[in-house]
C-alpha cells in the first residue's frame, strides 16, 4: 500500500471551516426560535421546544466542532513531478490520482473568510473534473499553482 500524501493544509483552514459551521447552525437556529416563539404564541406542545433547542445545539456540535476537526486531519496532498495526490474525506477517506499530463489549468480562489486569514484554495483542471485543494497560506497556493503549471507543461511536451 502506498504511503498517504505528505502534505497538510494550512491549520487555519480548521478555524475557516468552523466559521463555515457557525452561518450554517445560524441557518437552522432562526427557524428554531421561530417555531419555539410560534409554539408559545399558539400554545403548542412541549416537544416543539426540545426539538427547537436539540436541533442547533446538535447541528452546532458537529458542524463547529466534530467534522471541521476530522476534514482537517484528513485532508493531505501530494505533487510529484508526474501526478497530484490528493486524500480528503469525512467518514469516507477518498484517495485521488491526478497525472499532470491531465492537468489542463490551475487556478486560485479566495473567499472573503479565507482572505481574513491569509488562505486560498488552489482548482486544478482537467478534461474530465475539477480537483481542489483548499485552504492553503497564500504564499505555499501561489507557489504551488506555479509548480504544478510548470509541471504540467513539462508533462504535456513529454507526451
Amino acid at each position: 500500500m502506498r504511503r498517504e500524501p505528505a502534505n497538510r493544509i494550512s491549520r487555519k483552514g480548521l478555524t475557516v471551516w468552523r466559521i463555515h459551521g457557525v452561518f450554517y447552525t445560524l441557518m437552522v437556529l432562526v427557524p428554531a426560535i421561530a417555531a419555539s416563539v410560534l409554539a408559545y404564541i399558539f400554545e403548542g406542545p412541549v416537544w416543539i421546544y426540545i426539538v427547537s433547542a436539540a436541533v442547533p445545539i446538535l447541528l452546532g456540535y458537529l458542524l463547529i466542532g466534530l467534522f471541521p476537526k476530522i476534514r482537517w486531519r484528513r485532508w493531505r496532498y501530494e505533487v510529484r513531478e508526474t501526478e497530484i495526490e490528493l486524500q480528503h474525506g469525512l467518514f469516507i477517506v477518498k484517495r485521488t490520482l491526478v497525472p499532470m499530463v491531465r492537468v489542463q489549468h490551475v487556478d486560485t480562489s479566495q473567499g472573503p473568510i479565507l482572505r481574513k486569514y491569509g488562505l486560498a484554495g488552489i482548482t486544478v483542471s482537467t478534461a474530465a473534473t475539477t480537483h481542489e485543494i483548499p485552504a492553503l497560506q497564500m504564499e505555499e497556493a501561489d507557489d504551488l499553482r506555479g509548480r504544478i503549471s510548470a509541471l504540467a507543461r513539462v508533462a504535456e511536451d513529454d507526451v
